[in-house]
């Protein structure tokens, strides 16, 4: 793929030299390291765990995102959209490995652990010397996951954790997985399990079958009786509530991710229409192609604009739980149908995954419904924009 040099309303102007140089870092990388290789992995559907672990040797920190202290990133949040952007620009099982290990797992230790629970993990975390991974879905709790069934009991020095997970992104191979789970008190909370494989009562299995982000593994896990020290709860959450911070900051990542993908497939389908010829000339001089991609030019031209205007709120501490939901809900839907264009442009090559954009199609599908559903983050705007609740 030729470096794209789409920006018709000069998105590049808007960001800072050093913002410009981590983009294009992160975007060597994928280009020259991922790019080449990750179409086997997901054809095998085997974890590119390799090429993910690559990203922390990179010359600019991007572990831990805007985090600071213990080692992470200290980024403010048009760069880490930027790296979540350049990632998904080439392929979402990567992105994925990076995001439970970086956003959802760290941030969940950063913002709700106490220093000492922070000494003790994000340091090796941060260097990717352990991977780790974010149990909060279950079989029967993915947009309800704040009544979760997964069961804390309190027994001497320790607590006794059982019930079942699913969709667990890195489950399989983490080192540190943080399970989210209700006391006997009623109380919801953290609780982090070290090596988890090793301990008595736990079982990861690798959910087979999917059609979306392949190279990465989600795990079913189901908890029998397993023993975790008393220390290792999570010191500063007590409800669902608490842990909303956590998922805020990594939805925001999302929205990024979304746009990342849909530049990725932009990119793919302009560049096929205008080398495929067909009747003896390019695609691209024809009208019914034109026009696709114009509108996807437009598309991505206002999702670029959007989360980096909430960047610039999240810096500053002005940005509210649904205008993040609304920025994920519009990036995730128009990504989605954009990779419906991009493929359609492709014609049957498009169902090839050597072209990638069949690899992406699928990605954001995917991306479209986890770090909450369409429907859920429409339903978190709508209650901001009329002040009322439509939950039921």
């Amino acid at each position: 793929m030729p470096t794209p040099d789409f920006d018709p309303f000069r998105f590049d102007d808007l960001l800072t030299p050093a913002q410009r140089t981590l983009r294009d870092q992160v975007r060597a990388y994928m280009e020259s390291v991922v790019r080449p290789a990750i179409n086997d992995y997901w054809e095998r559907a085997e974890m590119a765990r390799d090429l993910a672990l690559g990203l922390g040797k990179l010359p600019i920190p991007i572990i831990g995102g805007t985090l600071t202290g213990y080692g992470c990133a200290g980024l403010d949040n048009v760069s880490s959209g930027l790296v979540k952007y350049e990632l998904c620009r080439v392929d979402g099982s990567v992105s994925t490995m990076f995001g439970v290990h970086s956003g959802l797992a760290i941030s969940s230790i950063a913002l709700l652990g106490s220093e000492e629970q922070k000494a003790r993990w994000l340091p090796s975390m941060v260097a990717m010397e352990k991977l780790g991974a974010f149990g909060l879905t279950e079989p029967e709790r993915g947009s309800d996951a704040a009544h979760v069934q997964t069961t804390a009991r309190r027994v001497g020095d320790y607590w006794v954790l059982n019930g079942q997970k699913r969709w667990i992104g890195n489950g399989t191979i983490a080192d540190i997985l943080i399970i989210w789970a209700r006391d006997e008190g009623g109380r919801f909370g953290g609780f982090v399990l070290e090596n988890p494989r090793d301990l008595p009562g736990f079982q990861a299995e690798t959910i087979t079958g999917k059609i979306a982000k392949r190279a990465v593994h989600q795990a079913n896990i189901t908890l029998e009786d397993v023993h975790i020290p008393a220390s290792d709860r999570l010191a500063h959450c007590n409800s669902f509530r608490d842990l909303n911070a956590v998922l805020e900051y990594t939805r925001a990542g999302v929205a990024w991710e979304a746009v990342g993908l849909a530049a990725g497939c932009y990119e793919i389908a302009l560049d096929y229409a205008c080398k495929r010829e067909q009747f003896g000339k390019p695609i691209a001089s024809y009208q019914l192609i034109q026009a696709k991609l114009v509108e996807m030019a437009a598309e991505l031209s206002q999702m670029q604009l959007l989360v980096w205007r909430l960047a610039q709120l999240m810096d500053a501490g002005h940005a509210s739980a649904g205008q993040i939901s609304l920025a994920k809900q519009t990036c995730a839907a128009k990504a989605r149908k954009m990779a419906g264009q991009a493929r359609e442009i492709l014609g049957g090559n498009g169902i090839l995954i050597e072209n990638h954009a069949a690899r992406l199609f699928t990605d954001a599908e995917a991306t479209y419904t986890y770090e909450g559903t369409n429907e859920i983050n429409l339903l978190i705007a709508g209650r901001e924009i009329t002040g009322i609740s439509a939950f039921v």
